[in-house]
């Protein structure tokens, strides 16, 4: 029976964008080629880490879902284990089916802000609100302090 899982790794950052590619597709080929099937595969980008690992700080984020059996988990934890140098972190998580539900809301949600943002010629408009008047005033002491004007006072 297929389970479904989802891994989020980070590649270092000293790889070129090729060699990051490519570390991405050996993994989502791993998966495929032992029976699994990619439900959905994300490149998150360069981000910043909250701590340095490896006296690394930042890397690139990855989430693959896929679906397999529980049996091949162990083999792709051994071979996040073994790219030592190119995998910063790894952590793969079986998803419930509550989860499950989650993300394909996420994704319908994402791809139809993608299709959105592709429209040509449609320009999104903006709203312009005018700043709140500003009254100074002058407190004890001198100073003089900015305070909002309310609209009984005007």
């Amino acid at each position: 029976m297929l389970k479904q899982y989802e891994t989020v790794f980070i590649v270092t950052p000293v790889l070129s964008d090729a060699q990051m590619k490519e570390t991405v597709k050996k993994y989502a080929d791993l998966i495929t080629s032992n029976g699994g099937e990619i439900v959905s595969q994300e490149d998150w980008g360069l981000k910043k880490l909250a701590y340095p690992i490896a006296n690394k700080t930042t890397g690139y984020y990855n989430l693959i879902e896929f679906r397999c059996e529980p049996d091949f988990i162990q083999t792709l934890e051994i071979q996040f284990g073994r790219e030592e140098e190119r995998i910063i972190r790894h952590l793969i998580v079986a998803m419930d089916k509550n989860a499950v539900a989650y993300a394909e809301h996420r994704r319908a949600k994402r791809n139809e802000h993608k299709e959105e943002s592709e429209k040509p010629g449609e320009k999104e408009e903006f709203e312009y609100r005018e700043k709140p008047a500003v009254k100074k005033t002058e407190e004890s002491g001198g100073a003089e302090e900015e305070k909002p004007e309310s609209k009984e006072e005007a």
